[in-house]
C-alpha cells in the first residue's frame, strides 16, 4: 500500500515536472477562465462603443418627426423608418455634385500621394551621400508643417484658389506615411537589390520589378490612410474654395450642421425633414464609401503597418 502511494506521488511529480517548461513564454500558456471572461468583457465593451454610435446615426436618419420629438432628438431604433431625409438631400443635384467632387479629390489625391511617398521613401531607404546626418536632417524637416498663413499665401500665389488642386496638392505628402513606407522598404533584403544591379537594372526598374511587388501590403494601407484623409478633409475647402459647385461632401455636412435651415435651402431642399434626420443622413452618405472600401484592405493592416512601423 505504501509503495503504491509512493509510486503515485512520484508519477504526479514527474507529470508536473514535464508540464512545466521554464523556457516557454507566459503568453503561450493556456489562459484561465477568468482571463477569458475579462477579455471578452473588454472586447465587448469596445465593440459596443463603436457599434452603438453608428446605430444611433443610422436610426436617427431613418426616424420620423414624432419619434425624434419623443426621444429628444436622437433615436436608437426607429419604430416607423422613413427615407424622407435621404430623398430630400438627393432631390437636387447639389449632393451628387459634392459626392463627385469628393470622389475626384480622393482618387487623384491618393494616386499622387502614393507616387510621391513611394518614390521618396525608396530614395531615402537607399544609402545617401554624406550618410546618416544628411538623411536625419531631411527627415527632421518633414515633421514640421508650414503655418496656415504661409500655406494660404503659397496657394494664392500659385493661382490654385477655387480649384480642386488646392484641395489635393497641400495634402499630397504625410510624414507618418512616409516613415512607415520607408521603414518597410528598408526591410527588403539588400541581396535582391544588389543582384538586380549586377544584372544591369536601374533604380526605376528595381522599384517597379522588385520593391513594389513585395510592398503591396504597406502600399494598400498607406493608400487607405491617404484616401480617408482626402475624403474626410473639409478645412482646406473652407479656406480655398468659394464656389459652392466645388464643395466636397464633408464641407456640405459641416455647413449644414452649422447653418441648418439656410443650408437646406442652398442645397435645394424644398420640404426639409427634421434637422437631426438631415444631419445624420448626410453623415451616413459621407461614411458609407469608407465602410465599403475598408473591409477589402483590412487584411493588410497587420502586415503593412506593424511591419513597417516596428521593424524600422
Amino acid at each position: 500500500m505504501t509503495a503504491t502511494l509512493q509510486e503515485r506521488r512520484a508519477t504526479r511529480r514527474r507529470n508536473k515536472a514535464l508540464s512545466f517548461n521554464p523556457g516557454r513564454p507566459a503568453w503561450k500558456e493556456p489562459a484561465s477562465p477568468l482571463y477569458n471572461f475579462i477579455k471578452a468583457v473588454i472586447v465587448g465593451g469596445i465593440s459596443l462603443s463603436i457599434v452603438i454610435p453608428i446605430m444611433l446615426v443610422v436610426s436617427t436618419s431613418l426616424a420620423d418627426d414624432k419619434q425624434l420629438i419623443a426621444a429628444g432628438g436622437f433615436v436608437l431604433w426607429p419604430t416607423n423608418p422613413t427615407f424622407a431625409a435621404y430623398q430630400a438631400i438627393f432631390s437636387g443635384e447639389f449632393m451628387f455634385r459634392a459626392l463627385g467632387v469628393s470622389a475626384v479629390i480622393t482618387a487623384v489625391g491618393t494616386v499622387l500621394a502614393l507616387f510621391v511617398t513611394i518614390t521618396m521613401a525608396y530614395a531615402t531607404s537607399r544609402p545617401v551621400m554624406f550618410g546618416r546626418p544628411v538623411l536625419l536632417l531631411v527627415l527632421f524637416t518633414l515633421l514640421f508643417a508650414p503655418g496656415l498663413i504661409p500655406m494660404f499665401l503659397m496657394v494664392k500665389q500659385l493661382g490654385l484658389l477655387n480649384t480642386l488642386w488646392s484641395l489635393i496638392l497641400p495634402s499630397v505628402f504625410a510624414a507618418f506615411n512616409f516613415v512607415v513606407m520607408r521603414s518597410f522598404f528598408m526591410n527588403i533584403p539588400t541581396e535582391l537589390i544588389e543582384a538586380a544591379r549586377i544584372d544591369g537594372a536601374s533604380d526605376f526598374m528595381i522599384l517597379r520589378k522588385i520593391v513594389l511587388p513585395l510592398s503591396k501590403a504597406v502600399i494598400a494601407v498607406v493608400g487607405l490612410f491617404y484616401a480617408v484623409g482626402f475624403w474626410n478633409a473639409f478645412f482646406n475647402a473652407m479656406l480655398y474654395i468659394n464656389d459652392q459647385t466645388l464643395y466636397p461632401v464633408q464641407l456640405v455636412l459641416r455647413n449644414y450642421v452649422v447653418q441648418g435651415g439656410s443650408m437646406a435651402e442652398a442645397i435645394g431642399v424644398a420640404t426639409s425633414p427634421p434637422p437631426q434626420s438631415m444631419q445624420m443622413a448626410i453623415v451616413v452618405v459621407a461614411l458609407v464609401p469608407i465602410l465599403i472600401v475598408y473591409p477589402f484592405l483590412q487584411k493588410h493592416f497587420n502586415k503593412g503597418v506593424i511591419t513597417g512601423a516596428v521593424k524600422g
